[in-house]
């Protein structure tokens, strides 16, 4: 069994925002030398989430407002009086922070229109994604 570990950057322009990154992962992937395992996508923030769906540029409208609307900036949380970034915090740990992909044949096993994205809740900063691929090369 083989463990491989990648990072990539990516920078936000906005306070919520969704990048795709899945060339990014896939580039992971095929410098890993694996072909059969696991890939997992993560990004180790505390407002920042991975999620997987298509990168149409509607869709991606739709979430942001979607998210948005269960997580308004306006409203009166506790930890704003710490920081003020509460709903950022809770959307993502709602939408959470990892993915896991099957790998086959050097290839991560995704539907056509499945694409890894990043979503940025409290930006703009700079945000890590490490990809790690476990598996047999």
């Amino acid at each position: 069994m083989e463990v491989f570990s990648q990072e990539f950057s990516v920078s936000t322009r906005k306070q919520m925002e969704i990048i795709d990154v899945t060339r990014g992962v896939e580039n992971a992937v095929a410098s890993s030398g694996i072909k059969e395992g696991l890939c997992i996508i993560h990004t180790p923030h505390a407002t920042a989430a991975i999620i997987v769906n298509e990168g149409e540029e509607g869709l991606i409208y739709d979430i942001t407002k979607k998210i948005e609307a269960l997580f308004p900036v306006a409203e009166e949380y506790r930890h704003n009086r710490v920081d003020d970034n509460a709903h950022a915090h809770l959307a993502s740990a709602f939408l959470g922070s990892s993915k896991v992909f099957p790998i086959k044949n050097s290839r991560i096993l995704r539907g056509t229109w499945q694409n890894i994205l990043l979503v940025e809740l409290d930006g703009p900063r700079t945000r890590r994604v490490v990809v790690t691929v476990v598996g047999e090369r």
